[in-house]
């Protein structure tokens, strides 16, 4: 006996064929779905880390600031106990420097040389006298420049020919004098040795 199938058999296999492209693209899409939405899942992880982290490199940049400002402040606070205590230090070398001066004064005046009066100001000596002639007053300039410490930048301000009277017969012939010079403070002297110049040096005069 011979079987003969009518059915339109053409018409049911395009039906299975796009129900198979129907079920594979929907699989598609569904599995794309879930790649994207995993990626996205993984995307936003990696986002909330950063964001975390940066937050704490935040805070921790909040808090360095903060000890920047106390270092700061600590160093102002240093500096300021530093000027305050050299202060204190020149003050206590200053008050001998007097003393300094007129020992000076007495070692280098050469014969023939006789002081007036000197003024001090600050660090700043004038000293005004009379010597017996122009060569003493060099040889005081000289003893001024080379032979102490405490004495830089001796200079000649002015010299001019007087008469002394030493009695009612009597007169001599002298020359007046003002020399300006520099007094040094013991710091600067201890600096002056340490560097390997003993010798008379010549600061600013403060």
């Amino acid at each position: 006996m011979i079987l003969i199938n009518l059915l339109p058999h053409r018409e049911a296999a395009r039906k299975r064929r796009r129900e198979v492209f129907h079920a594979t693209l929907f699989a598609s899409a569904l599995v794309g779905l879930v790649i994207a939405g995993s990626i996205y899942w993984w995307l936003q992880m990696l986002i909330s880390e950063q964001q975390g982290k940066n937050r704490f490199l935040q805070q921790e940049i909040s808090v360095l600031e903060n000890q920047i400002k106390e270092i700061a402040t600590i160093e102002e606070e240093i500096l300021a106990l530093t000027a305050r205590q050299k202060a204190v230090e020149n003050l206590q070398s200053d008050r001998n420097m007097p003393v300094h001066l007129l020992n000076e004064l007495v070692r280098q005046l050469p014969d023939g040389v006789y002081i007036s009066s000197f003024k001090q100001t600050n660090r700043s000596v004038v000293l005004q006298g009379m010597a017996q002639s122009n060569e003493r007053v060099s040889e005081l300039l000289r003893n001024l420049a080379g032979n102490t410490p405490w004495i830089s930048k001796p200079e000649l301000v002015e010299i001019v020919s007087a008469n002394v009277t030493l009695a009612p017969k009597d007169q001599r012939r002298v020359a007046s004098f003002k020399v300006q010079f520099t007094l040094m403070r013991p710091s600067d002297i201890s600096k002056a040795n340490d560097s390997g110049n003993p010798g008379n040096i010549s600061p600013e005069v403060k």
